[in-house]
C-alpha cells in the first residue's frame, strides 16, 4: 500500500511538473512589446520606419516618427520610451494569432543567451536593419533587446539556432504590410 501511494505520489509529480514547464515565463503580464524590425538610413535623406509586434499580437508600424527613443548600446529602453515609441506607431490590420505568437516568443529565451557574430562591413549607404526581441524585467522597468540579426551597411546574427527562423517570420510580417 506504502508502495502504491509513493508511485502515485510520483506520478502526480511529474505531471505537475511537466505540465508547469509548459508555461512561458518569458513575458511578463507587464510587457506591451516583443520583437521590433527597424530600419534607418541616413544616407539618402533621413529614412526610419518598422514594425513592433505587441504581446497581444498586433503589429504596429511607424514612418519617421518624431522624438524616437532608440535603444541604447545595449538594447534597452525604459518602460516610458517603450511607452512612447508605441504612442507614435500606427496599428495595422495584421494580427498575429496567439498560437503563432507564442511559438515565436518561446524563442526569446534562448536567442538572449546566446551570442552574436562580429559585425562585419558589407556596403555603404544601404542604412541598417535591426531585428531584435525585448525581455520585460519587472523589478527595473525596463526592457531589454537582444540582437537577432542586423542588415544593411554592417551584417551581424545571433548564433542561437531560433534566430534565423524569428528573423525570417519578422521579415515576412514586415513584407505582407507593406505589400497591402
Amino acid at each position: 500500500m506504502k508502495s502504491f501511494l509513493v508511485k502515485i505520489f510520483l506520478i502526480t509529480l511529474t505531471v505537475l511538473f511537466i505540465t508547469g514547464c509548459k508555461k512561458n515565463h518569458v513575458i511578463s503580464d507587464k510587457q506591451s512589446i516583443l520583437f521590433q524590425l527597424e530600419y534607418v538610413n541616413y544616407a539618402w535623406g533621413y529614412q526610419h520606419n518598422g514594425i513592433i509586434i505587441d504581446t497581444e499580437g498586433n503589429v504596429l508600424t511607424y514612418s519617421n516618427p518624431e522624438n524616437w527613443n532608440f535603444p541604447d548600446n545595449n538594447f534597452s529602453l525604459s518602460e516610458s520610451q517603450v511607452t512612447e515609441n508605441i504612442r507614435s506607431c500606427i496599428q495595422s490590420d495584421k494580427k498575429i494569432s496567439k498560437e503563432e505568437l507564442q511559438k515565436y516568443s518561446n524563442y526569446i529565451k534562448n536567442i538572449a543567451l546566446s551570442k552574436v557574430t562580429a559585425m562585419k562591413n558589407v556596403a555603404a549607404d544601404a542604412g541598417s536593419s535591426e531585428f531584435i526581441c525585448y525581455q520585460f524585467s519587472e523589478n527595473t522597468r525596463t526592457y531589454k533587446g537582444y540582437l537577432i540579426k542586423m542588415e544593411g551597411d554592417f551584417t551581424c546574427e545571433n548564433l542561437n539556432f531560433y534566430s534565423k527562423k524569428v528573423a525570417a517570420w519578422m521579415r515576412d510580417i514586415n513584407i505582407s504590410i507593406t505589400e497591402n
